[in-house]
């Protein structure tokens, strides 16, 4: 019998993630017992700034760096698995990576690069059907056949980001780890690769765990916004829920800077000072009280639990108010 809940499609417990100090003097906690699960088709964003803990989730639950703790998906613990079981697992988790040209080998037409998936995981198949599905793939992900036979240097920012996303889904993966997608994209690409993750969740029932640190582009790509700081999960919420009323402080500060199309509207109260990613082995306390603008003296006293507050889970000591 596994750990995890018949709903889930991920469930992750206690998930930590520590790297040692350069010099091997120690080591750093990037993340800290993170808990949270996906149910098949949602889409859970992961935002924080830089130094929170994102991507260093992404990288234990994609096996490509240590962690403890467990994360239970599709039955399995994705933290225990080694050999031919961690291998056959990798077909239904793959990953979209933020920089779509370093991506890609330089050396291998598109096709190639699309294909490779299907040489690593199905070599009986045959060349023609491989090239089969590799077109068909690029016309659900909007690449024309023309494009099959070029380099990466010949492609676009967004077709090489379209391509990355064909060569994820070609293997028909359950989960699909978007790991910043459409950052280092063109604000009128960004649009369009977001609806082509949108469509294609729908489509096919994929799960996403959609990591951003731009609150406006998870608005639109996710059914649940889970906040970081500090490697700690500060606040998860259903996405209209969080965009009408943030809880945690550090949310709402991220939530207020982000631009709004009105003039008239103030500007935002600047964040206080500070680093997402400093200080995170200190105990006891809230990680947040030194930037916090409602901090009390509980607060430097006592570090708030993950609570259930209105609806959302918050760890804040005065969530309620």
């Amino acid at each position: 019998m596994s750990g995890a809940s018949v709903a889930a499609l991920l469930e992750v417990k206690g998930l930590s993630v520590r790297y040692r100090r350069r010099g091997g003097a120690g080591s750093h906690a990037a993340v800290h017992e993170a808990s949270f699960s996906i149910a098949p088709g949602e889409s859970l964003g992961l935002v924080g700034e830089s130094g929170s803990g994102k991507s260093s989730i992404a990288r234990a639950l994609l096996r490509l760096v240590p962690a403890t703790g467990a994360a239970w998906f599709r039955g399995q613990d994705l933290l225990a698995l080694e050999g031919k079981a961690l291998r056959a697992t990798r077909e239904h988790l793959q990953v979209i990576f933020q920089d779509p040209l370093a991506a890609l080998d330089p050396r291998m037409r598109l096709g190639e690069s699309i294909g490779e998936p299907l040489r690593e995981f199905r070599p009986d198949h045959a060349a023609a059907d491989r090239r089969d599905a590799v077109l068909a793939m690029m016309s659900r992900v909007g690449l024309g056949a023309t494009l099959v036979d070029r380099y990466p240097h010949e492609l676009s920012g967004g077709q090489a980001q379209r391509a990355g996303i064909a060569r994820a889904l070609l293997l028909a993966p359950r989960l699909l780890v978007c790991d910043e997608p459409v950052a280092s994209l063109d604000v009128s690409i960004k649009s369009q690769v977001g609806n082509l993750l949108r469509e294609l969740q729908r489509e096919l029932g994929l799960s996403l765990l959609y990591i951003s640190h731009d609150l406006a582009t998870l608005r639109h790509a996710c059914d649940r916004v889970m906040v970081l700081y500090q490697g700690r999960i500060v606040e998860v919420a259903a996405r209209d829920r969080f965009y009408a009323a943030p809880r945690h402080p550090y949310a709402r500060a991220l939530l207020a800077a982000v631009p709004a199309p009105d003039p008239a509207r103030p500007p935002p109260a600047a964040l206080a000072a500070g680093e997402a990613g400093a200080g995170s082995g200190r105990a006891g306390g809230c990680p947040f009280r030194a930037r916090c603008p409602i901090a009390i003296d509980i607060c430097a006293r006592e570090r708030p639990p993950l609570r259930d507050v209105g609806g959302s889970q918050v760890a804040c000591h005065r969530a309620e108010e």
